[in-house]
């Protein structure tokens, strides 16, 4: 876990720096699925095990199993104008575990990305660089090699309404002061946008940008965003803390825009929709829920398809330790 390093108001951070010469990619042809959280789950077991494990088809004691990532698309989706998305949704031991599928569009758009749109989706890892620590008593290092195959990941348990919660997603740092409050109350996210200029400019950063950073951070409890605002040749000419808390009050007197409560509804029925639908227990049958704007949510039902993620590792050991339990 790195330690924010407080940077001036203007730091004039050069983005583009190392992107040519200091950069390891992390392949995001690769989907990973929900791999690193089922290995947490496995080596993290007995913290979820339900009290009434043994009697119970529920091994651990959440509904949902998922990234937090795929929580924001759901959050965010009253709003979503231009991108679908997909959704397997699988019932194995009485929880749901959500699995991101990526889209034809979603595909076609990563291997079309223009070198422009590779650079700058460096910026905000290099952003990180200038602003992360590796301990409480070093500064942030430009100079190292930005690797977007690292990265820590932080695992909430928590509810949204009456449906009980399990995510991992990527914190970028903590604050370093030895008084800060206990994680996640000490975690900062970083963003990088376009300066704003024009009130033009200003309400699209409202209704989108900050819908996002909102999004991300809410269910997590991640309580600050501080924003790295970039000229058009990447370099940063401000920085501005939002707490996430106060995002609702800044976009109230935007007209028409965006509200917690439609994102939060329209999530906490979804779950509700999916809980209802997905009544097999089999790690082998998929549920595919897709989206696209403007039109309603729709589902197909896969059975030992190229959708199923569970993978035989997990489903074998959740499977051996129930039943440990009830032979004990």
């Amino acid at each position: 876990m790195r330690y924010y390093a407080e940077p001036d108001r203007n730091p004039n951070f050069n983005l583009r720096d190392g992107y040519m010469d200091r950069f390891t990619k992390r392949d995001d042809s690769v989907k990973e699925k929900l791999d690193h959280i089922l290995r947490w789950i496995l080596a993290n077991r007995s913290k979820l095990n339900s009290k009434g494990t043994t009697s119970s088809s529920c091994t651990l004691d959440v509904d949902f199993v998922t990234w937090r990532g795929h929580l924001t698309k759901l959050l965010t989706t009253p709003y979503e104008t231009r991108d679908g998305w997909l959704l397997a949704v699988t019932r194995f031991r009485g929880t749901l575990y959500i699995s991101e599928v990526e889209t034809e569009a979603a595909r076609r758009e990563r291997e079309n990305r223009t070198e422009r749109h590779e650079e700058m989706m460096y910026w905000g890892y290099k952003f990180e660089q200038y602003t992360c620590a590796d301990d409480v008593h070093s500064a942030p290092d430009p100079g190292g090699v930005v690797n977007t195959n690292e990265a820590f990941c932080t695992v909430v348990q928590t509810r949204l309404s009456d449906h009980r919660l399990l995510f991992s997603g990527e914190v970028d740092c903590r604050d370093k002061d030895p008084k800060s409050p206990a994680p996640p109350a000490c975690y900062i996210e970083l963003k990088t946008s376009a300066e704003i200029c024009t009130p033009k400019q200003r309400s699209n950063f409202h209704r989108f940008k900050l819908l996002k950073w909102w999004a991300q951070s809410f269910l997590p409890g991640v309580p600050r965003v501080v924003a790295g605002f970039r000229d058009h040749n990447g370099v940063v000419v401000a920085v501005e803390t939002f707490s996430v808390s106060n995002i609702s009050h800044l976009i109230k007197k935007e007209h028409n825009c965006w509200k917690p409560t439609v994102c939060m509804n329209f999530c906490c029925d979804f779950l509700s929709f999916v809980k209802s639908v997905v009544t097999e227990d089999n790690p082998s049958v998929v549920h595919l829920f897709s989206y696209e704007p403007y039109r309603d949510v729709c589902y197909s039902i896969h059975r030992d398809s190229q959708y199923s993620f569970l993978p035989h590792w997990y489903v074998e050991e959740m499977t051996r330790t129930k039943d440990s339990d009830h032979q004990t």
